[in-house]
């Protein structure tokens, strides 16, 4: 079963890629989405096995390989972890696959564009059911290839190419960190196993090398490296600049990116190798830091987006945030949770996103929206559902699992705990705010598109909305009802030691902080509510005055604290500039003027002055061989004397 999860969607993948000219697009996408869903009804049955059942399973696939002592093989590690990864990256998945039949119905790629999709789940699915490094490594840059293909899946279109480049790039140099924490894994426990790996880790406590005459603490260093990586593919602050690039590709992509597949592949490391992190608290603090840092970084660059997409995706770079300090305070069941609910509440807002543009004919700024709520009713209260789940409404799913995170953070009692708390609070009140601000702009106020667009809205076909109300469900379901499971008493039964924790559990200290801190994300939540409501309903000329009155603060969050131009600054420029100076003086002047082209250059110069001896003048010949016949006896007169 687990086998047929995990390679069926890259099975579809080859078919449609190969042969989507033969299956024509409602082949591709029959074979595509088949498989989507078996894989999906499969995981469902996974989870009740493993997660709920209390099962594990490891299942080897074929040996990879062998260098000497060295011995990988490819093989599935399914325990609760997995299974709950198998659950969010096929169930959001299919509905993507789904969503994309009547969203790139008039596309003329349809079998490419299908085929990626699966090629996307496949290489997520590897990285999640790994049971060693390679393995995961493998799916890690998988993932990182898929995502370049999808973003740039518009390939004429400049921005979409240099939005996949800058993804592919950025995300490399989180690689290198990850690459290089793997190879230190290798070089310190001899083995890339993870089993191998955790059982030993405890034997390098306190150890460390030295490096630049400055002893590192080994698991530290192996720690803090493998989340480099984590804040490439997590987009976190610092590596976040090719997250709401991202947009450029179709709707759908960005739902299978931002929601459940390649950025929580972060969050799911860090937790997956919670054995090790647990181990080094400087390397959880720094997790902590960065988590808290980005989630209320990516929230204020949210208050002044007008891209529909951008604003979503700044929104899942701030809920990654929260993950990670959870991670960071030892709450990685809180994390995963997070990452569970937010699955269904993010996918439901992005699809949900598709469906107003493809209502507006393709238009995604939200000043050029409005008074739109009563023409598409269904995508207005779908879109409802998501926003109330993300802003932590109770009884929504954002409010059981950020909840927990927020209030984890502080029971840690630690300095960065109460850091993460302060943070989360703040983030908590501008999550609400834009979101809110996203649902009155998009769908309230007086109209602002034009009289054409306006006359051409229409609801979204069924073949797109259905998928839409699976995922509302989840948005207000998944919460409450997995909650115990997650992150309640039943946590260590549930868990069974897929998640390692070293003291005690942050989790269950959470459970009896004081009212006001359980309060906090609530007040936070209505306050973002009341004071979006009064800028854009009640008042909607104060958002354009207050942005005049502080305009540098304004152009700072909207040029996104300007990140992109210091990069450009710093890296950007000087590597043209480098490449330049070695292409012009380096490879055209020194290498090629001296080489090839100066050997070339010198051939032909001694020809043509060869040349311009052929007169054509027998007397000009008479005379050359006169004087040749003179040099001659003179050589010889002078060599006999």
């Amino acid at each position: 079963m687990y086998t047929t999860i995990v390679f069926l969607p890259l099975l579809a993948a080859i078919v449609a890629g190969l042969f989507g000219r033969v299956l024509g697009n409602r082949g591709s996408q029959l074979v595509t989405c088949g498989a989507l869903v078996i894989s999906a009804v499969l995981s469902l049955f996974a989870f009740a096995d493993v997660a709920l059942g209390g099962q594990t399973y490891h299942v080897n696939v074929l040996p990879w390989i062998q260098s000497g002592d060295f011995t990988v093989n490819w093989a599935l590690k399914i325990d609760t972890l997995t299974a709950v990864m198998l659950v969010v990256v096929t169930g959001v998945s299919s509905l993507v696959h789904i969503y994309s039949v009547g969203y790139m119905a008039h596309d003329p790629d349809v079998p490419r564009f299908m085929s990626y999709l699966s090629l996307f789940t496949f290489a997520m699915l590897m990285l999640v059911t790994a049971d060693n490094f390679v393995q995961l490594f493998f799916g890690w840059e998988g993932v990182g290839l898929a995502s370049y293909l999808l973003i740039g899946f518009w390939y004429k279109k400049p921005s979409a190419c240099a939005a996949a480049i800058k993804a592919f790039l950025v995300n490399r140099v989180g690689d290198f960190g990850f690459a290089l924490g793997i190879f230190a894994i290798f070089l310190v426990f001899g083995t890339l196993q993870y089993d191998a790996v955790f059982a030993r880790a405890a034997e390098f406590v306190g150890k460390d090398f030295i490096f630049l005459n400055y002893q590192v603490d080994v698991l530290t260093t192996i720690c803090l490296l493998l989340f480099v990586g984590a804040m490439g593919k997590s987009a976190q602050i610092g590596l976040h600049t090719w997250l709401p690039d991202a947009m450029e590709g179709p709707t759908p992509v960005s739902a299978l990116i931002h929601a459940a597949t390649m950025v929580t592949a972060g969050v799911f490391m860090v937790a997956r190798c919670s054995p090790l992190f647990e181990l080094s608290p400087y390397a959880r603090d720094v997790v902590t830091f960065i988590g808290a840092t980005t989630a209320l970084f990516a929230a204020t660059v949210g208050l002044t987006q007008n891209d529909i997409k951008r604003v979503i995706a700044y929104s899942t770079c701030s809920q990654l945030g929260y993950m990670f300090f959870a991670a960071g305070v030892s709450a990685y069941g809180g994390a995963i949770f997070h990452l569970f609910t937010h699955a269904f509440f993010k996918a439901l807002l992005f699809l949900g996103a598709g469906s107003v543009i493809h209502a507006l004919s393709n238009e995604q700024d939200m000043r050029k929206m409005g008074g739109i709520w009563k023409k598409i009713p269904l995508t207005y209260a779908l879109m409802l559902v998501g926003t109330l789940a993300l802003t932590g409404v109770p009884f929504f799913a954002g409010y059981y699992s950020k909840d927990m995170i927020i209030e984890s953070a502080y029971a840690a009692g630690s300095e960065m705990g109460h850091y993460a708390f302060v943070l989360g609070v703040g983030a908590a009140f501008l999550t609400s705010f834009y979101s809110w601000r996203l649902i009155f702009m998009t769908f309230h106020g007086a109209p602002r598109a034009s009289e054409d667009v306006m006359h051409h809205i229409h609801e979204s076909p069924p073949v797109m909305t259905i998928p839409l109300i699976i995922l509302a469900a989840g948005a207000m379901l998944s919460g409450v009802l997995f909650a115990g499971y997650f992150v309640g008493h039943g946590y260590a039964e549930f868990w069974r030691g897929s998640l390692t924790l070293a003291g005690e559990n942050v989790m269950e200290a959470a459970h009896h902080v004081p009212g006001w801190v359980k309060l906090m994300p609530l007040i936070m939540s209505a306050s973002g509510f009341v004071l979006s409501w009064l800028f854009y309903i009640k008042a909607p000329d104060v958002p354009g005055r207050i942005a005049r009155m502080h305009a540098p603060i304004y152009q700072f969050l909207l040029n996104k604290w300007y990140f992109d131009e210091i990069y450009d600054f710093l890296f950007v420029r000087p590597a043209k500039a480098l490449g330049r100076f070695l292409w012009k003086k380096g490879d055209g002047a020194t290498i090629d003027g001296l080489g090839p082209d100066g050997v070339s250059a010198a051939v032909a110069n001694l020809a043509a002055r060869a040349r311009r001896l052929q007169s054509g003048y027998v007397y000009h010949y008479a005379f050359a061989m006169l004087i040749g016949v003179a040099a001659i006896v003179t050589w010889f007169v002078a060599m006999g004397a």
